[in-house]
C-alpha cells in the first residue's frame, strides 16, 4: 500500500443464483442484507466518489450512456433513521468528509460528489444521503438511460419510489448476475457497470470474477466498476492476481484504507476494480486517494494504493 500524507461496509444489497447455485437458497441469503445500516460510510464515499469522476467522463462525449447498477439498494438513505444510529458509520464517512473537506485538486475534483450530498441537506444538517443510483442519476442527462436492479422487496419498493417520475431510469427485480446477461450490450453502446454485491456469502469474489468475464465477453468496450471490501489481504490479492490474467486490457485498482484490516473484525478498507477507466481517472485519483486516506483515517492508519493491474 502507499501510504498518504495522513493526519464499513458499503451500498447495495443481495443476489442469488449464479452460475448454476440453487435460487432458493442462493436468494434466501442474500436478501438479508440492508444498506442502511452502512450507508454514507467511508466505503460509500470513497465509491461514489470514483463513481461521479467516471460518469461525468462519460457524460464529455454528446452520444447517450446507459448505466446499469447489479445491486442498486434504495437509492437514497435516512441517517436519521434507527438503521444508520445504531451505527453511526456515516459520522466518520460523509459526515467527517463535510466537517473538514480537503483543499486544491482534490477539493474539486470531489466537489461534483459533495455537492451532490449538499444539494439532499440543504438545512446544512446532515440527513440524507444518496446511493449510487442516485448519484447516477443526478449526473446522467436526458438522453441517457438507467436501469436498477434490486432483489429486495422492500428495498426495492423504496427504489421505485425514489425513481416514479424519472423516464431514464428503469427499476428491475432481475438477479443482477442475470442483468449481465440479459442486457449487455446496451443499445446505446456506451456507459458504465457497477457491481457492488453485499459480499455476504462465502465465494462472492469468484462470482464477480465470473461476471466479469461473462459480462466482457458480451460487451468488451463498456466499463465496469467492480467494488469489493478488504477483510482477508490474501483473498483480495488473489483476487487480482486471478483478473490480470483474465486476457482483459486496462484495469485500473484502486483501494482505500481507513484503519487496521482484520479478517474478523469490522471493514476498514476496501477496494474498486476499474475496466476500461477514463484515461483521466487515473491522475486524478492520485489527488483524490490521498485526500481521502488522509480526511477518512484512523489514528493516521490513512493510507492507498493505486495500480495498474494490466497496461
Amino acid at each position: 500500500m502507499t501510504r498518504a500524507c495522513s493526519n464499513k461496509e458499503h451500498d447495495p444489497e443481495k443476489w442469488e443464483p449464479v452460475f448454476g447455485q440453487d435460487h432458493a437458497q442462493t436468494k434466501s441469503l442474500t436478501l438479508n442484507y440492508r444498506h442502511a445500516f452502512h450507508a454514507g460510510n467511508f466505503a460509500d464515499v470513497f465509491k461514489h466518489a470514483l463513481l461521479a469522476r467516471v460518469l461525468l467522463h462519460l457524460r464529455e462525449k454528446d452520444a447517450a450512456f446507459r448505466v446499469i447498477d447489479t445491486h442498486a439498494g434504495a437509492g437514497r438513505y435516512d441517517l436519521t433513521g434507527d438503521e444508520a444510529q445504531r451505527t453511526g458509520e456515516w459520522r466518520d464517512g460523509i459526515g467527517r468528509l463535510l466537517a473538514s473537506p480537503p483543499d486544491g485538486e482534490a477539493a474539486s475534483l470531489l466537489e461534483p460528489y459533495l455537492g451532490l450530498v449538499r444539494e439532499l441537506n440543504s438545512n446544512g444538517e446532515i440527513r440524507i444521503y444518496p446511493g449510487s443510483p442516485w448519484v447516477a442519476a443526478a449526473l446522467a442527462r436526458p438522453q441517457d438511460r438507467l436501469l436498477f436492479c434490486e432483489l429486495h422487496p422492500e428495498e426495492r419498493v423504496v427504489l421505485e419510489t425514489n425513481f416514479a417520475r424519472d423516464r431514464r431510469a428503469k427499476v428491475s427485480d432481475l438477479d443482477g448476475w442475470a442483468t449481465l446477461k440479459a442486457f449487455l450490450p446496451p443499445p446505446e453502446r456506451r456507459g458504465l457497470v457497477l457491481i457492488d454485491p453485499p459480499f455476504e456469502q462465502p465465494d462472492e469474489f469468484r462470482r464477480m470474477e465470473r461476471g466479469l468475464i461473462e459480462a466482457h465477453r458480451r460487451w468488451a468496450t463498456g466499463l465496469y466498476l467492480l467494488w469489493y471490501p478488504i477483510k482477508d489481504t490474501r483473498e483480495t490479492e488473489a483476487f487480482a492476481r486471478r483478473l490480470a490474467r483474465l486476457g482483459i486490457a486496462r484495469i485500473l485498482r484502486a483501494e482505500l484504507v481507513v484503519g487496521p484490516v482484520h479478517a474478523d473484525g469490522g471493514l476498514s478498507a476496501c477496494g474498486m476494480i476499474v475496466v476500461n477507466p477514463p484515461w483521466k481517472l487515473q491522475p486524478e485519483l492520485l489527488a483524490i486517494l490521498p485526500a481521502l486516506a488522509d480526511c477518512l483515517g484512523n489514528n493516521a492508519a490513512g493510507r492507498y494504493r493505486l495500480d495498474q493491474l494490466t497496461p
